[in-house]
């Protein structure tokens, strides 16, 4: 057993207890009496700690934090029947030994090295996340199946597009997992839904059971691509990258894998898969034999026809992927998210026609390579809010979208480095406003790579720390890049960086961005 496998399940396991929770395959298993230990009361921990009691599990919740939204979780929990500790006191060790619980489920967030779950580990108590105990708590019979994907970018668009197709089919379905609903609430649905579109983070996959006879088992699953990000959590590119080809476990129809991603579909051929499950890529260019692609403006599978050894099936054009009213080309990255969100449904026997239809009723969430202001109001520059773009991968997207680009750029790095970013658009770039506690890391590449650009850096620190005054901040960001710009500019806030070290989350960050270009161009607004 690997050291990654050892944190996902038991080095030493304990006979009588480890058969008893591989035993927990369906919600109608034994889990009354089951002495569980939850880490963390955030959104999928409180999920979990509900959905453990409504069986009629023992459930101990503990948290580091203390502020008014864990107490009044902790409080609705202890009416339900849980005791809750919070407390960095109660993290490093179990409230009561090891010998007293069957099961940990712990919070995706939560490091593998967190002396608890290492503790847990080394005392041989199955450690799960949340998606594993939702796996098992599916109904014994008629469970909807899981329509799986991950990547460093793009998830979230795909995991909706995905749902929209499978509405579109006339089926009952949702998106859950890392999109925001925990898969145990869509378990837990008072309608039963037909199948799920569940997005998986890298830290969700992390803690799959190694127990593969009873853990996820996918009808479909995809990973959109790989690149350096989350580097402080997993430790390396190769761990990262490990953790999301976890995906591809126990897979029983197709692994779809991006073909401009090698790493994709290296993942692919080391998964341990159902037999008969099959590899399918997608490609922005004519596809070969098992792969959706693109044949001039047209979107087309040869993987799910009949006579894909000849044929082709068409899904839909690039004029439906544009929004209404618009004559922009499509970016690249937004084509490859439709292919891939088409693999996953026509795995599961989605038509052609609810594949468009799925496309055209499909509206992207707020936050990604979205217009703010138009020209002819801006005196001819473009503001663009992508602060979904939380990495260097995605930042390249947003970058390669538009030719002269003031770029709004820092934050949290997450341990990444910014040369080939920088290297690769020197030449579009007409100034850079950097923000945030790692800004120094991308002006140091600006340096290297682009000397020729302007670059400002907004500090506006209070004792010695990042501002909290967010509002401030992203007015003299929005006045500094306004001075930079010229007419035919875009001005592009797409940070490559995590906003926590100054914003709530990069939705707030987009929030403040958008609020301050109105009140310096809509100032009656």
């Amino acid at each position: 057993m690997t050291v990654f496998e050892s944190w996902l399940g038991n080095p030493n396991p304990r006979a009588d207890d480890t058969d008893r929770v591989r035993e927990l395959r369906h919600i109608t298993s034994r889990w009354s009496g089951l002495r569980t230990l939850v880490t963390g009361i955030g959104l999928s921990g409180f999920a979990a700690a509900d959905a453990l009691l409504e069986v009629g599990a023992e459930v101990v919740v503990v948290d580091s934090a203390t502020g008014d939204s864990q107490r009044e979780k902790a409080q609705l929990l202890e009416v339900l029947g849980a005791t809750v500790l919070l407390g960095p006191e109660h993290v490093v060790s179990p409230p009561r030994p090891w010998d007293g619980f069957d099961l940990v489920v712990t919070s995706p967030g939560w490091h593998p090295d967190a002396p608890l779950l290492v503790s847990a580990a080394l005392a041989g108590v199955p450690v799960w996340g949340d998606v594993e105990l939702a796996w098992r708590m599916r109904p014994e019979t008629g469970a909807a199946p899981w329509l799986t994907l991950t990547g460093t970018n793009g998830k979230t668009t795909v995991v909706e597009m995905l749902a929209s197709m499978l509405r579109a089919a006339g089926l009952r379905a949702t998106s859950a997992g890392n999109v925001g609903t925990p898969l145990v609430e869509a378990l837990r649905h008072p309608h039963a839904f037909e199948v799920l579109a569940v997005e998986l983070s890298s830290y969700q996959l992390h803690w799959l059971s190694t127990d593969l006879e009873n853990s996820v088992r996918p009808l479909a699953a995809a990973v959109l691509n790989i690149a350096p990000d989350h580097l402080d959590w997993h430790g390396s590119l190769e761990a990262y990258a490990l953790a999301k080809g976890r995906i591809y476990q126990n897979t029983e129809v197709a692994c779809v894998y991006n073909v401009a991603d090698p790493r994709t579909e290296d993942l692919v051929r080391e998964a341990d898969v159902v037999e008969g499950a099959r590899a399918v890529g997608f490609t922005r260019s004519a596809p070969r034999l098992s792969m959706l692609g693109l044949v001039e403006d047209v979107l087309c599978d040869r993987a799910f026809v009949e006579q894909r050894q000849s044929h082709a099936a068409e899904l839909c054009s690039l004029a439906d992927l544009r929004p209404e009213g618009t004559t922009d080309p499509v970016a690249p990255h937004t084509v490859e998210n439709v292919l891939a969100a088409a693999a996953l449904a026509r795995a599961h026997g989605v038509p052609q026609v609810a594949v468009r239809n799925g496309v055209l009723a499909f509206r992207p969430a707020p936050h990604r390579v979205a217009t703010v202001l138009d020209p002819e109001r801006t005196g001819g520059v473009r503001w663009v809010d992508d602060s979904k773009a939380t990495n260097g991968h995605a930042a390249n997207a947003s970058l390669a979208a538009f030719e002269h680009v003031v770029w709004i750029a820092g934050g949290d790095a997450k341990g990444a480095s910014f040369d080939d970013l920088v290297q690769a658009h020197a030449g579009r770039l007409r100034a850079a406003v950097l923000i945030g506690r790692d800004r120094a890391l991308v002006a140091d590449a600006l340096r290297r790579h682009a000397p020729e650009v302007p670059v400002v850096e907004v500090d506006l620190a209070q004792d010695g720390d990042v501002t909290t005054d967010t509002a401030h901040l992203m007015d003299v960001v929005v006045a500094r890049a306004a001075d930079l710009a010229a007419p035919g500019d875009t001005v592009l806030l797409a940070p490559a960086c995590a906003s926590w070290d100054q914003f709530r989350s990069y939705g707030h960050r987009g929030d403040e961005f958008a609020a301050a270009i109105s009140r310096r161009f809509l100032p009656e607004a």
